[in-house]
Formats: C-alpha cells, sequence, structure tokens
C-alpha cells in the first residue's frame, strides 16, 4: 500500500479548528499525511490550481462547504463546480446549516448542562447567529467555548443530531477508526 495523502478544504478557522481536533485525527489511521487548508481567502484561480495539483500526485480531497443560502445541497454543489472547474462532485461535502451545527451535534444532555447551555436533539438548522446567542458569559470567547465543546464532543452523539455529519462521518468511515474519545 503506497503513500497516501489526503488536503482537507474548509472554509474558515472554525471549520479548521474543528475538522483538526475530531476529524484529522480519526483520518490519520486510514492516511499517512493529512492537511486542512483553509480557502476563504484564497482566488479561485490558486484553489483551482491546488486541486489540480492534489489531483496530479494521486492524493485525494475533500472540499467541504456550508449550505448558507442555497436551496439544496445539489445546488450548492452547483454553484462550487462552477466556479472551481477542477473540482470533482462527489468530493464536495455540503454542512448543513453551518459548521457550528457540528459543533453543537457532539453534545449529550451531560456536557450541555456542564457548558450551561441548552439541549438540542436535532442541530440541522443552526446558524452562527444562533450559536452566537448561545454562548454563556462565562467563557472569556467563541474560541474558547468552541474548544470546551471539542473537549465534550462525542460522534456517536453528533451522528444521532445531525444529518450531514452523518453523512460525512460514514462516507468517510470516521468511526471505525479508534474511540468516540475526542478529549483535547
Amino acid at each position: 500500500m503506497g503513500y497516501k495523502r489526503l488536503f482537507i478544504w474548509v472554509e474558515g478557522n472554525d471549520d479548521k479548528r474543528f475538522f483538526d481536533k475530531i476529524i484529522a485525527p480519526k483520518l490519520q489511521k486510514k492516511y499517512n499525511f493529512v492537511k486542512t487548508i483553509l480557502y476563504a481567502t484564497l482566488k479561485k484561480e490558486r484553489i483551482d490550481s491546488y486541486i489540480k495539483s492534489i489531483k496530479a500526485m494521486g492524493a485525494e480531497y475533500i472540499f467541504l462547504t456550508d449550505i448558507n443560502s442555497s436551496s439544496c445541497v445539489t445546488a450548492k454543489k452547483q454553484k462550487i463546480q462552477n466556479k472551481l472547474k477542477n473540482i470533482d462532485e462527489e468530493k464536495i461535502i455540503v454542512v448543513i446549516k453551518e459548521i457550528e451545527s457540528w459543533y453543537l451535534s457532539g453534545l449529550d444532555d451531560k456536557a450541555s448542562r456542564k457548558l450551561g447551555i441548552r439541549t438540542y436533539n436535532v442541530t440541522d438548522s443552526i446558524t452562527k447567529e444562533q450559536f452566537n446567542s448561545l454562548i454563556p458569559k462565562k467563557f472569556d470567547s467563541r474560541i474558547d467555548f468552541m474548544l470546551e465543546i471539542l473537549k465534550n464532543f462525542s460522534i456517536k452523539i453528533a451522528k444521532r443530531k445531525n444529518r450531514s455529519f452523518r453523512y460525512f462521518i460514514e462516507k468517510y468511515n470516521c468511526e471505525i477508526f479508534g474511540n468516540d474519545d475526542n478529549s483535547v
């Protein structure tokens, strides 16, 4: 078996934080090299060129995007494909609604109480604004709050609470690698 590389394209720092703490450690058991790349500030030509290089070296990639105002997953994927000519449709993963919904999905009742927030049974419709309104005053910053969530995050719980998270985990077989403990 050859040297396997995976590049995970994420929009912003919150996505990168989530993937670096929760997803990358699982995928590092399947790949020799896993790199998370921020694309929000890159020009589309640079992203397209980078994707072309990744394909040329025989590496794999995942391109993560929030659904935002798109009407459905197919429409969002089409929008990305219209912008990036080298991207493969099956490599695009659409987060519903935004990455903050994935953060909240991994909290059980006990973890929610510990953090001082309400429990959600389904997080598919959570927006960044809703997430921000939940942040208890005891946290110095949004980042501190997010890091605490990640310390208490359960992939098993998240799969039950968020459809797009479950799709991602199942598509990339993340749960078969190691246990569900994601303590930072």
